[in-house]
């Protein structure tokens, strides 16, 4: 397995793995979306992503999006999209791209990364707490839904 980090001409490799991942949340396929989405993060360079190959196959993907800290003045990253395709799954894929997250996180001086996931998804959640993730106990979130 390699781990690369994605660049334009990964988009139409990172599409697909992006649509799966947004159905596994309860979202409608949208192909075309995903890959307008992804292209906009890339060129834009509003977030980083990873992408894991098995030989050419791209079997998963972990987007990083930078924001900072006030209190810390210092940057942070929210680990906002992880997913690996359910054949290539404890096979270590996801722990190599959260491991690839932590060096690129520390590479660019980033303080922490924080992470959201459903409460159902036990198996991501033991990875992350694997990881060292901790859940937050000092501040509650909140959320407004806009639309």
């Amino acid at each position: 397995m390699k781990i690369i980090k994605a660049e334009v001409q990964h988009i139409t490799a990172i599409a697909p793995l992006f649509d799966q991942y947004r159905v596994f949340y309860g979202q409608p396929s949208d192909l075309s979306g995903a890959k307008a989405f992804i292209r906009d993060r890339v060129q834009m360079k509003e977030s980083t992503i990873f992408i894991a190959y098995d030989d050419e196959q791209p079997v998963g993907f972990m987007q990083l999006y930078p924001l900072f800290t006030s209190i810390g003045m210092q940057r942070k990253y929210v680990l906002n999209d992880l997913f690996v395709i359910p054949s290539f799954r404890t096979q270590g894929v996801g722990k190599a791209l959260m491991q690839q997250a932590i060096q690129f996180a520390k590479e660019e001086r980033a303080n922490q990364i924080s992470l959201q996931t459903s409460i159902e998804n036990h198996p991501a959640k033991a990875l992350y707490e694997r990881m060292g993730m901790q859940m937050d106990l000092e501040f509650d979130n909140y959320i407004l839904r806009l639309v």
